[in-house]
This record gives structure tokens, sequence and C-alpha cells, in this order.
């Protein structure tokens, strides 16, 4: 049986998808974009691509915090760049989010992303 997840501490839906869906002890996240959900907004920053970073990643937190979950419970991510000249900054900002083992993770670049974003962060996570 499968759950629906979703809280309005991240952004809602833009398309006909779920923020993510629960099967037994398994969570599957919807790709986050740096979209901040009080504004509805992509936001930008000194060095964008840092702050966009940051907010998908505190998206996904948010997410998971709504289920009694961290990142302690990701076990797999994907995360999409529009310029893998980007891979060392990305990889700098999303390392703040976890303590001891790493989930396995992919990690490409892409023509583009929703809304203009540079980045987008999806999860697996077990309960």
């Amino acid at each position: 049986m499968k759950k629906v997840i979703s809280t309005d501490l991240a952004p809602k839906a833009i398309g006909p998808y779920s923020q993510g869906i629960m099967v037994g002890d398994l969570i599957f996240l919807s790709g986050q974009i740096p979209v901040d959900p009080a504004t509805g907004e992509i936001v930008t920053g000194d060095d964008p691509i840092v702050t966009q970073t940051h907010q998908s990643m505190n998206n996904v937190k948010n997410i998971l915090e709504s289920q009694g979950l961290s990142f302690n419970n990701v076990i797999k991510s994907t995360v999409f760049i529009t310029d893998m000249n980007d891979f060392p900054k990305v990889n700098e900002a999303y390392a703040q989010y976890f303590q001891g083992t790493y989930p396995a993770r992919s990690c490409v670049q892409v023509g583009k992303l929703p809304k203009g974003a540079l980045v987008e962060v999806e999860v697996v996570a077990h309960k």
C-alpha cells in the first residue's frame, strides 16, 4: 500500500506528482528544485549554485522531517545539475547535510530544469 507524503514546509508540486510516496519502509521523494516554499520562487544569492543546492537540500530535509526522518535515513540520491563545472561546489554544499556514511549517489548534467533551476535533488530513504 502506498502513502502520499506532503508538507507545507517544502514547495508544492508544480505538476502531476507528489512530493513523496511511502511504500512499506521505503520513501521515494520527488526531485526538489531550489524553490522557497514561502514565496514559490527560485532562490538566488551571491553564488547561485551554492544557494540553490542548499535550498534543494533543505526542501528534501523538510519532507524527510515531516515523516520523522533525517538525512541519516537516505540510502540513495540523485543530483541533477545544468553545468558539470558546478560539481565541486554542489559536492561541498551537499556534503554538509550528511553525518557519517554518505548514501549511494548519481550526479548527472541535464540540459534544463524546471523554472530555470541550476540543481535538483531527489532521494530514496529507508524508515
